[in-house]
């Protein structure tokens, strides 16, 4: 009996040696998910979120009157504005533009007039009395040119020298009074002249002062129609609101969406961009309501990216028509677009977590006889879950979704498929740069005309 016990006691531990093998073995089981791979149709995906907002808007804008340069007003802020989501009808109020800005531009206007009205007045009173000074040279020349005439009358019965002074002092007074009339004449439309322009400087002043008080009470606007009333956006998170300013250049206020014409506006990173072409198919989901679905269409993509905010990101703006109309949606709505970009049919695909990348090749853990071998694999284009396989699987094989034991061990196998890729990739750097080179040549040598040879154009050249 007791050596029972003792034969007990010492196979507890051989027993759990043995439980821990078997458990050991049945997770590595559990591990080892292996797929195959798989044929048929590959649709290729791109995934972005966009914004909903109407393709044709109605646009509240500042008063016609503020895009006067006259007036010296180039911004002006918003003071008031309805909230966001407001049905307005046509003449409904909208909102308020700052009037103190206008009350101060009105106060340097009357300042202005008052200071115009008293150089005006003053220009007058001076033009008076200087016309006044030149009548009276002219009065003063004319006695003296009589008071020289009566001298030569009487020197008749003097020497010959003195007629002949008399004479001379006569003339000298004829001049000078021809000199004090043409003066007059002269200094008369030179004041006439000053006054005109202090005149129009008071006109010019007083007009623009009406022109504010017209402006001031435009300062309230109103809606033009019938509508949504929406914030209008400046691009990545911009809005104008109360508090911003509105300029002649940036005139837009807020807008009027027409809900029946709605776009998604969304931004495509660089990477994918090249898949991207107007007419494509896209699935439109709307984010508070998960249960609706709209059929849309690419209709237009930025050429040129931007950087995204808080980031060295490029990406490029695109623009998805909605062909559905729902009464529930609404104009910043966030949308999940879906864009068809090709579907390639009877192709090899695998699930994108079983490839695996070093430095220089891809590769997958291929079963082979029941164990894995690195099995290196060109790719071509993926979606959201799979990758297509271009070399290197055939439809029968079967691959790992996780790393097995000891992969670091595993050789590769398919070197002739790596072969092929630097192969390709040879071949393509080599085409880019003669496609440069060529380019390089172009943009140096002169464009030559139809029908002409080197050998012409360098006669020409000597010629």
């Amino acid at each position: 009996m007791k050596n029972r016990k003792i034969i007990l006691i010492a196979l507890i531990p051989v027993l759990l040696i043995i439980l821990f093998f078997i458990f050991q073995s049945s997770d590595k089981v559990d591990n080892d998910i292996i797929v195959p791979v798989e044929r048929g149709s590959f649709e290729v995906k791109i995934y972005s979120s966009g914004e909903l907002e109407s393709e044709n808007s109605e646009n509240i804008t500042i008063p016609e009157k503020m895009k006067d340069r006259s007036l010296r007003i180039y911004e002006l802020t918003i003071t008031d504005l309805v909230e966001e989501g407001t049905y307005v009808d046509s003449g409904d109020y909208v909102g308020t533009l700052d009037h103190k800005a206008v009350e101060e531009k009105i106060k340097e206007a009357q300042d202005e007039l008052d200071k115009a009205l008293t150089e005006l007045q003053d220009a007058k009173i001076d033009s008076n009395l200087n016309l006044s000074n030149q009548r009276d040279a002219i009065i003063n020349a004319e006695l003296d040119l009589e008071e020289k005439r009566i001298v030569v009358d009487e020197s008749i019965y003097e020497a010959p020298s003195v007629q002949k002074k008399a004479k001379m002092d006569h003339d000298k007074a004829s001049r000078k009074y021809a000199q004090e009339k043409n003066a007059y004449k002269l200094k008369r439309e030179q004041e006439e002249n000053k006054v005109t322009r202090r005149f129009i400087n008071y006109r010019q002043i007083n007009d623009r002062l009406k022109e504010l008080d017209v402006l001031y009470n435009s300062l309230d606007i109103y809606s033009p129609k019938k509508g949504l009333l929406t914030y209008f956006k400046q691009g990545f998170g911009g809005v104008t609101k109360v508090g911003s300013r509105v300029t002649m250049w940036n005139p837009i206020i807020a807008t009027i969406p027409d809900m029946t014409n709605l776009i998604s506006r969304t931004y495509i990173n660089e990477i994918d961009i090249s898949e991207v072409k107007v007419g494509l198919p896209v699935k439109v989901g709307v984010d508070a309501f998960p249960e609706k679905e709209l059929a849309g269409e690419v209709i237009s993509m930025a050429n040129i990216g931007q950087n995204m905010l808080n980031s060295d990101a490029k990406v490029f703006e695109v623009k998805i028509k909605i062909f559905d109309e729902d009464p529930d949606l609404r104009p910043a709505m966030t949308t999940s677009n879906v864009i068809q970009a090709k579907t390639i049919e009877d192709t090899l695909f695998i699930p994108q977590e079983s490839v695996h990348s070093n430095d220089s090749l891809q590769y997958v853990f291929k079963e082979r006889r029941g164990d894995p071998v690195k099995q290196i694999v060109s790719l071509g284009d993926a979606n959201a879950n799979y990758i297509l396989i271009r070399d290197g699987l055939n439809e029968d094989d079967r691959v790992y979704l996780s790393t097995p034991e000891n992969a670091e061990q595993l050789d590769y196998d398919g070197l002739e498929v790596y072969a092929k890729i630097l192969k390709e990739k040879k071949a393509q750097k080599a085409a880019e740069d003669q496609a440069k080179a060529e380019f390089e040549k172009n943009s140096k040598d002169p464009q030559r005309p139809t029908g002409t040879t080197p050998e012409m154009m360098k006669n020409m050249k000597v010629n």
